[in-house]
């Protein structure tokens, strides 16, 4: 089985929503590599069925699986379920990483249902995940974490709406933190730049697009998915017991501060 140096993780849960491919699926592997017990999701269960399949040879039973759309009550309460049922009845971190990018360009490009579903996507379906994990989750050292993006803190003209999303859900982190903070849960946001994934293929598949988008990094280079699941991992871990109502922001240098 393999296993990583550090193991912060031991005898911890962790749910991890969109979390088969890219960069929830990098997260949930560094956790299980940590000794976290896990449960991915997604909406599409041939995507579960994917995942288990890569992830159960390694990790046995320290990993489960659960189709779940983060707009849906119901599918949220199965994930519920099936992480209380995994664990001893609390959770310990909860990643809310599922987002959508349904158009493209200026917001004027956006209908009034388009931009409907993308803040029911990328900012409502967090805040109820959190209402409704908050009762579950271990007190004095549970720990949530947002997924977000340097598009919350600098224009990326392609994706003006769900940069807008992405800001609005850096002030629902905000928010939460302090509302939490007195019982022992932190709150924090991690900001990727532009990493190697399906959902960001338009920022970075073609020679242009990568060229442009390298060229505004530091590290003249596009992330890989992995190298957000250190900072993730880091975040949601006892290493960062005193840090909550933040945002790591991981741009490779890309300017990103509102």
């Amino acid at each position: 089985m393999s296993s990583h140096p550090l193991s912060r993780y031991d005898g911890r849960l962790c749910v991890v929503t969109a979390s088969t491919a890219g960069i929830g699926k990098a997260i949930a592997k560094r956790m299980l590599l940590e000794g976290g017990k896990v449960v991915i999701s997604s909406r599409k269960q041939a995507s579960v069925d994917d995942a288990l399949a890569e992830l159960k040879p390694e990790f046995g039973d320290r990993v489960i699986g659960v189709v779940c759309n983060v707009s849906k009550a119901d599918d949220r309460a199965t994930l519920l379920k099936a992480a209380l049922s995994f664990g001893d009845g609390k959770i310990d971190v909860l990643v809310s990483n599922a987002a959508s990018s349904i158009t493209i360009g200026p917001t004027d490009n956006c209908d009034d249902q388009q931009w409907d579903k993308m803040f029911e996507n990328n900012v409502k379906s967090a805040w109820q995940l959190t209402k409704e994990f908050k009762p579950h989750l271990r007190r004095g050292s549970g720990a949530i974490l947002f997924v977000t993006s340097i598009a919350a803190f600098s224009l990326m003209s392609p994706l003006a709406v769900y940069g807008v999303t992405k800001t609005a859900l850096t002030g629902l982190m905000k928010a939460l933190a302090q509302e939490l903070g007195p019982e022992g849960i932190r709150v924090n946001a991690l900001a990727p730049g532009v990493v190697k994934t399906k959902f960001s293929e338009l920022l970075w598949k073609n020679k242009g697009a990568s060229e442009l988008w390298s060229g505004q990094s530091m590290l003249n280079r596009v992330a890989e998915p992995e190298e957000m699941a250190g900072p993730a991992a880091f975040l949601c871990s006892s290493d960062a017991s005193y840090v909550t109502g933040e945002t790591l922001i991981a741009s490779g240098g890309v300017s990103s501060r509102l």
